[in-house]
């Protein structure tokens, strides 16, 4: 039986989405998205792997803890067995493709697949999203040219509104990650995040801790719990707003911020989302502050969902 990933191949962006919730029995959508171009992606591709740069350079374990990260001089030109994952990708050209890619120690990186279009390609196999790369390219430029894709496996693919979700954070990464700047914390929240949503666990609860890991990650969330009015810890029972500059406050009458009570921050912190009133206003506090440091620009992800609810 087909795949639903298989169904939404080939459909416009609001048809994809429509067939996977009805699918998948997404009832709560403003929670789950997808991508805004998934017509180019599958997610059941055939296990393929290319041969591996014949080189004297140990791989490094695909999904394995960098203990340290490697220092990265501008004139490097190759790189060898790096882990990654394909956030997004266009036509390049007759044959080719432009990758948007997630690496571990190099941070989100484009890179050139030449050949990757032909139908006799063994890229077309492997150059999926959300599937556990080894990575291999060349070239000093911002777009550099990829020579090795293997294709890792070890991970459960996302189906109905796991991938609806996958495609969410793809979005994200794409659009507050700059390039070329190494998260390899985040990268390993992500490799978690997929996990988690492969294996069924709640999507809102899930999100919020990977959108919470990428403003901390990034540098433009710092500590939720200091009170920049007091310096002292927040108090539970009261209320606070988030300064997207600066950190939490005390909350005011005039306030247009969504306010939070403290212990909703003080859950954020330790990640604890079981509380359903943390939950909601989680909810509406991130979508705040993503909104603020996208400086405007709009999800299309969430903007598809948003259309589908008003059908």
């Amino acid at each position: 039986m087909l795949t639903v990933t298989n169904k939404i191949n080939g459909m416009d962006a609001n048809t994809a989405v429509d067939q996977v919730a009805v699918e998948g029995g997404v009832e709560n959508t403003d929670d789950v998205v997808d991508n805004a171009t998934p017509s180019n992606e599958q997610n059941t591709a055939p296990v393929v792997k290319i041969a591996a740069v014949k080189s004297g350079r140990k791989k490094t374990p695909a999904l394995s803890a960098s203990p340290n990260k490697p220092l990265r001089p501008s004139s490097d030109s190759r790189i060898a067995a790096q882990p990654g994952f394909v956030l997004h990708s266009y036509p390049h050209r007759e044959t080719s493709l432009i990758l948007d890619v997630f690496t571990r120690d190099y941070g989100r990186i484009a890179l050139v697949a030449k050949g990757a279009k032909r139908p006799t390609s063994k890229l077309r196999g492997v150059l999926q999203t959300f599937q556990p790369l080894s990575l291999s390219w060349s070239g000093k430029s911002e777009l550099r040219t990829l020579t090795v894709a293997e294709w890792v496996g070890g991970m459960l693919p996302l189906e109905k509104s796991a991938l609806l979700c996958g495609f969410y954070l793809n979005e994200l990464l794409v659009k507050l990650l700059a390039r070329d700047d190494p998260h390899a914390t985040l990268f390993d929240h992500y490799v978690a995040t997929l996990n988690q949503l492969a294996h069924q666990e709640p999507a809102p609860i899930v999100l919020r801790q990977f959108e919470r890991a990428l403003l901390k990650e990034t540098g433009v969330a710092g500590n939720f719990i200091l009170c920049t009015d007091t310096r002292q810890t927040v108090l539970a029972e009261s209320m606070y707003v988030v300064d997207p500059e600066r950190g939490p406050r005390i909350a005011r009458i005039a306030d247009s911020w969504p306010a939070v009570s403290g212990k909703t921050l003080l859950d954020m912190e330790r990640e604890d989302y079981s509380d359903v009133v943390t939950q909601a206003q989680s909810k509406v506090l991130m979508r705040f502050l993503l909104a603020y440091h996208l400086g405007g620009a709009r999800l299309n992800t969430r903007q598809i969902l948003i259309d589908l609810m008003q059908l």
